[in-house]
C-alpha cells in the first residue's frame, strides 16, 4: 500500500507526478472548466464549509459559477498541505508574503502552479533522501530555485517561504504518524486497564 500522497490532496503518489504534481489535476480542470465544491472536497478531503470559510476570510478567491479554477484549487492545496502543523492565520500571512493579494496576480513572486510544483518536488526529494535537516533542505531549495529562477521575481523571499512550507508540511506528516502510534498506545493501555 502506498502511504505517500500528493501534498494537499487525497491522491496517492505516482512517479509520473514527480516533476509536475499538478499534472494529475490539470486534465480534470480542463475537461470540466473547474471543480465543483463536491469534487474539490473529494480531491482534498476538506469539507465544503471549510473551503467556504477560507473564501469568506479572503484566503481564496470566490468560485465563478460554482466552479473552482486552477488558481483557486492551487491556493486551497497549498493551505491544506500546511494546516496540520500551522495556524491558518500564519498560513494566510505566509501566502501573502509570497503572493500578496489573493485577487491580484501582479504582485506574485511566483505563480501558484510553479510554487506548488516546486514545493512538491522539494518534498518528494527530501522524503526520498531523508533530507529534512535544515542544511540539506536549504541545499535542495537553492537547487530548485536556481533551476527555475526565470519564474521567480524575488528568490530570497521564496527561499525563506519554501523553507517554512517544507518544514511545515514535514511537521504535519510527523504529527500524523505520531497520532497514529499514540492511538494504538492509548487503545492498548485502555484494553490493559480494563483487563485488570
Amino acid at each position: 500500500m502506498n502511504d505517500r500522497y500528493i501534498p494537499g490532496t487525497t491522491l496517492e503518489y505516482v512517479e509520473s507526478a514527480r516533476n509536475n504534481a499538478f499534472s494529475l489535476i490539470e486534465p480534470v480542470l480542463r475537461a470540466t472548466g473547474g471543480l465543483t465544491l463536491s469534487q474539490l472536497s473529494t480531491l482534498t478531503g476538506l469539507g465544503g464549509t471549510t473551503v467556504q470559510n477560507w473564501i469568506k476570510r479572503g484566503w481564496v478567491s470566490s468560485a465563478t459559477g460554482k466552479k473552482y479554477s486552477e488558481k483557486q484549487v492551487l491556493r486551497i492545496l497549498l493551505i491544506n498541505m500546511l494546516r496540520s502543523s500551522m495556524k491558518l492565520d500564519d498560513i494566510a500571512h505566509l501566502m501573502a508574503y509570497v503572493n500578496g493579494d489573493v485577487e491580484d496576480s501582479s504582485d506574485d513572486i511566483i505563480a501558484d502552479i510553479h510554487l506548488y510544483n516546486m514545493l512538491c518536488r522539494i518534498i518528494f526529494t527530501a522524503e526520498e533522501n531523508g533530507a529534512f535537516a535544515p542544511d540539506a533542505l536549504r541545499a535542495l531549495i537553492d537547487s530548485e530555485i536556481s533551476q527555475h529562477s526565470a519564474e521567480i521575481a524575488n528568490e530570497d523571499k521564496l527561499r525563506k517561504a519554501l523553507f517554512v512550507m517544507v518544514m511545515g508540511y514535514h511537521s504535519g506528516r510527523l504529527k500524523c504518524i505520531m497520532d497514529e502510534v499514540l492511538e494504538v498506545v492509548l487503545a492498548e493501555e485502555s484494553a490493559g486497564s480494563y483487563g485488570k
